[in-house]
């Protein structure tokens, strides 16, 4: 055996024995137990996907308008105080649309003043249009909107990355999906509670500190009484459960801009209140606590309203200054709480979520999924198997040893990069076998050709690889490309197929050209025969 050889053999032979450990290591250890399992190693074993373990597959949108029409009434909320503030008569006030608000009955005096201060609180990210009689228009620009929309999603897709996390979890998918700009993927592999997980994702969580004007009442009518039954522009109305805890809904009036939002807290927890019932306790920032002391500091003697996902938890009256700390009381359970502690610390969600799939799968879906799968895949590896050792006899053993190289190098660098193995990827499994032997059928054939044409068994053999080869590499690119295109836009299943295929691809590349012809140059190198001892 010639140097050459030896290092080409050592090489595979490292590689082999590389993509084993990684791969097919692991899962014996899993099963037979006195093997060892260090966890370096054990941490990178193959994954299943959510279709072969079990699981809750979900798919939503982002109703990015809410995000858009939250900021539109911020800004024209801000707009009414600095009129007020600056003593500027307008008639109303008013969102027209998630991008759009309206102004109208600015004085004919005060409108070069009016102009001034919408300049400084609103032409930053609204285009200013000007009507008759003192009215204006304000439509969000083009390219704020594009951005907040992008930015909605964002946060929303890290806000449920912290949830899920704070679940428990194990290897979740959270990802952005399909072709649409504002749709996410969740896989959560293993869960148990869909309900309670789907809850969590989905709860807004979004906490607002509002000053109490009037309320609590037990209708509306009663309400806005003392406000000739309407209500101000600058105030809205907000619902609760009935104080007296019997079944029923008490209405407040509140303030539309609230004192304190909950991008201003700094933790949350479970505790209980002065009844002992389950409640949670949540502590401000630096710049929460300072609002939090100056409104409370004004207003002692006020209720404010804690308001959680647009309903009044609780009201309590404010009998002190108060800086970083607070509680939200209400007819909670224990898992509520704790359920309500985790969404608040994980942040609010920009926008409310929409489902559009869902898809929950049991564990011995996936059990049975697997055992299928497992079979099929080995019925078809033996007759593969056999059918190369009948047909080409002695080099069907080198096909055999090439086919077992492939896929053990494909499970090992699909554990290694942290890839799952899905229903479908099993699909591309099978599939890359038969490109396998598809593969070796060409290099043999184009072989027995050479050597019918009466060359050496050496120069056949090279002929029979270098001939082989561009033909080989073709039809290996074409269908990379393609698999490229199923992983681009395909969804999770087509993606796990394209993921599987293209490993499968290069790797069949490797074993049918490199392992394959070092396997007969071994061969070659032990017998200086003649034709007649290559057995194909």
């Amino acid at each position: 055996m010639n140097k050459n050889i030896r290092w080409k053999l050592l090489f595979i032979a490292a590689v082999f024995l590389a993509m084993f450990a990684v791969g097919i290591y692991p899962m014996l250890a899993q099963r037979v137990q006195v093997l060892p399992k260090p966890g370096w190693l054990m941490a990178k074993q193959l994954r299943l996907g959510l279709d072969l373990k079990g699981g809750v597959h979900l798919v939503m949108r982002v109703e990015t308008d809410d995000a858009l029409k939250l900021q539109t009434t911020t800004t024209s909320e801000q707009i009414r105080e600095v009129l007020r503030t600056a003593g500027v008569s307008y008639g109303t006030i008013g969102v027209t649309s998630p991008t759009g608000f309206h102004v109208d009955g600015i004085p004919a005096d005060r409108d070069a003043e009016f102009r001034r201060i919408v300049d400084e609180q609103a032409t930053a990210n609204y285009d200013r249009s000007s009507n008759a009689g003192g009215a204006y228009d304000f439509r969000m620009k083009p390219n704020i909107e594009r951005d907040m929309r992008e930015q909605t999603v964002v946060q929303a897709l890290e806000t449920i990355e912290r949830r899920v996390n704070e679940l428990g979890v194990s290897e979740p998918t959270i990802s952005r999906y399909g072709q649409g700009n504002d749709q996410l993927l969740v896989q959560l592999p293993g869960i148990s509670d869909v309900e309670r997980a789907k809850s969590i994702i989905q709860s807004t969580a979004r906490l607002d500190l509002k000053l109490v004007e009037a309320g609590p009442s037990p209708s509306r009518e009663a309400l806005l009484q003392s406000y000739s039954g309407q209500v101000p522009q600058d105030m809205e109305i907000v619902t609760g459960a009935a104080e007296t805890g019997d079944a029923g809904t008490s209405f407040y009036l509140v303030r539309k801009v609230p004192a304190v939002t909950g991008q201003d807290l700094r933790n949350a927890k479970p505790t209980l209140d002065e009844n002992n019932r389950p409640a949670v306790s949540f502590s401000l920032n630096n710049e929460g606590a300072r609002k939090f002391g100056k409104v409370t500091g004004e207003n002692i003697g006020r209720y404010l309203a804690i308001v959680l996902d647009n309903r009044v938890e609780s009201a309590p009256r404010i009998d002190g200054r108060i800086t970083d700390e607070g509680r939200i009381s209400g007819s909670f359970t224990q898992e509520e709480v704790a359920d309500l502690s985790l969404t608040l610390r994980s942040g609010a969600l920009p926008a409310n979520m929409t489902y559009l799939e869902q898809h929950v799968i049991g564990p011995s879906l996936g059990a049975d999924s697997i055992r299928s799968g497992v079979i099929s895949s080995i019925v078809g590896l033996v007759i593969v198997l056999v059918f190369m050792l009948v047909y080409y006899k002695l080099a069907g053993v080198n096909a055999v040893f090439a086919l077992i190289c492939n896929l053990v190098i494909l499970i090992g660098l699909m554990a290694y990069i942290g890839a799952a193995m899905t229903l479908p990827g099993i699909a591309g499994f099978v599939l890359t076998m038969g490109i396998g032997v598809d593969s070796n059928v060409l290099i043999f054939e184009r072989i027995k050709e050479e050597l019918a044409a009466q060359r050496g068994v050496r120069a056949a053999v090279n002929a029979g690889f270098g001939r082989v080869f561009w033909t080989l590499l073709d039809t290996h690119v074409a269908s990379l490309i393609s698999a490229a295109f199923l992983f681009q836009f395909g969804t999770g299943p087509i993606r796990g197929f394209a993921m599987t295929l293209t490993i499968g691809l290069l790797t069949n590349l490797f074993t049918s050209i490199f392992v394959s012809k070092a396997l007969f140059e071994l061969e070659l190198s032990r017998r200086q025969t003649a034709t007649a001892t290559l057995s194909i």
